[in-house]
């Protein structure tokens, strides 16, 4: 029972809190944010916080920290019993302390480094059937009087709701992760990726694919090495009239150029040493659906040929017959290169080039829409901590801050190979800029290059440029070779001298 009749104002915005909580869980620190402002307004509280115990290491991490200085607030944390919050969280029981200076309990340490002078806290647990999964804690009263045991009875309720608040949310985000997991993996065993991007940039781009999807001309997607490309051919196909049918995948820089062809077109019995039957090609698998010509620009010259034919006339030959086979395939392609200096240099036909880039799309790299980077790092920890069965929270701002700085030559490729790593390394609740493994030298970091001599800072920017390029190139020495203009054997000599490793 509350030892002061109950305040209008104070029953209104319980009333607003519990509406709140029964209908709004996809922003929960939003919503415990609006508690703990509530609780430290009714209070007359000068400070707050909201702190929440992890269960896996036993100790209290500032959630939301209300305030002048709340932002240094949150990089600290506390073990059980230790301080105020910690001596409340481990006892679960609410706790006013008017004179810290001569309580026991009283951790100084942190007021002592923000620089927040400390009188009195109020304290109590956030209690979940019982058992205590974080505190509510108000810091001084603005008009210096001690806290009274009214005041702790209305923070008793507004750490009910917090609790109610927080449970609710975890369970709701326990459900949509696993529905967003299983999403996930069918997809995948669907051949499918999950697309994510909401930049502006990145928009623009989706919407343009969801437009050629509409149309049956052939596209041609242009990009660096690990954007994406598949995935907006895999938009258009989804989004297309032929989203029922096959989408088929060719990468035509992987395989060998007698293997190619009879890869696209299929084999009749006899037609070299191994063709011990006939073999349907992916052009014929995909009839009536899309290919995906992965790696466009390394498909050699007489395939090209082929390959026209099929883009004009819809018919094509296997290996070793002479029996037109028609397919219904709408082609899709993509490539890395500099297309037209492929064409400049007689790599690519010309032919072939017009058939394919009736609607041309351009896929931006990774540098240039980082606004994208924190969404797919959450998407990628999600999945991975549900693969490793970690309970990794997030990145510290700092990590973040060093993912948003890199140049990311890899691009997104690049990037879910880097959360991987720091999720495997990392031995804490949050991903650290320590666990994060970077190239040391960013292609526009200049104070690399400070203090140093000539020859050593060509030699740095050598050996940076190549290792970028064959990344982009997913190390192959031949493409990275041709596109830096130089022989492969000069390009084999300088990996080596310049002591440059894929690991």
């Amino acid at each position: 029972m509350f030892s002061s009749p109950i305040d209008a104002s104070r029953l209104e915005t319980l009333i607003q809190i519990n509406t709140l909580i029964n209908t709004n869980y996809t922003d929960v620190k939003m919503l415990l944010t609006r508690i703990l402002e509530s609780a430290t307004k009714l209070t007359n509280g000068e400070a707050s916080s909201l702190l929440l115990v992890n269960p896996e290491n036993n100790k209290l991490y500032f959630e939301i920290a209300l305030g002048s200085k709340g932002a240094e607030m949150k990089r600290f944390s506390l073990n059980m019993g230790e301080g105020i919050a910690g001596w409340v969280a481990e006892r679960n029981t609410s706790l006013i302390v008017n004179d810290v200076a001569n309580d026991e309990r009283f951790y100084s340490d942190i007021s002592k480094q923000i620089g927040f002078p400390t009188s009195s806290i109020l304290a109590v647990p956030m209690r979940v059937k019982d058992r205590c999964v974080g505190v509510l804690e108000i810091v001084n009263k603005i008009d210096r009087k001690p806290f009274n045991q009214d005041d702790l009875q209305w923070l008793e309720v507004f750490a009910t709701q917090a609790a109610l608040a927080v449970q609710n949310a975890h369970s709701f985000q326990r459900v949509r992760e696993e529905v967003h997991f299983l999403q996930d993996q069918i997809r995948h065993v669907e051949g499918y990726h999950t697309f994510i991007g909401s930049s502006k940039i990145i928009q623009e781009k989706l919407s343009i694919a969801k437009r050629v999807a509409d149309t049956t001309s052939s596209v041609l997607i242009l990009g660096e090495s690990g954007v994406g490309k598949e995935l907006f051919a895999e938009q258009i196909h989804l989004n297309s009239s032929r989203a029922g049918r096959p989408f088929i995948r060719v990468n035509c820089a992987a395989l060998p150029e007698h293997l190619l062809e009879s890869e696209l077109f299929g084999h009749v019995k006899g037609a070299f040493t191994d063709a011990t039957a006939d073999r349907r090609g992916r052009f014929e698998i995909a009839d009536g659906g899309t290919i995906f010509l992965d790696e466009i620009g390394d498909v050699p010259l007489n395939l090209q040929a082929k390959l026209l034919r099929v883009l004009q006339d819809k018919v094509f030959e296997k290996v070793g017959s002479s029996e037109p086979v028609k397919v219904d395939v709408r082609i899709i392609a993509a490539t890395n290169k500099d297309i037209e200096q492929e064409l400049a240099e007689g790599r690519f036909r010309h032919d072939l080039y017009y058939r394919l880039n009736v609607l041309p799309l351009y896929v931006p790299p990774l540098r240039e829409r980082k606004e994208d980077i924190p969404e797919l790092i959450d998407f990628f920890l999600k999945r991975l901590n549900h693969e490793t069965k970690k309970q990794i929270r997030g990145f510290t701002s700092s990590a973040i801050e060093a993912l948003l700085s890199y140049s990311w030559p890899g691009n997104v490729r690049e990037l879910e190979n880097v959360v991987e790593r720091a999720v495997v390394i990392c031995g804490d609740e949050y991903i650290e800029p320590r666990d994060l493994i970077l190239s040391t030298v960013s292609s526009t970091d200049d104070s690399a290059y400070s203090g140093k001599k000539l020859k050593d800072a060509v030699n740095l920017f050598k050996r940076h440029y190549i290792q970028e390029s064959l990344e982009m190139n997913n190390w192959s020495q031949t493409r990275t070779a041709k596109v830096l203009g130089i022989q492969r054997t000069y390009l084999s000599r300088l990996v080596k001298e310049l002591q440059i490793d894929k690991d």
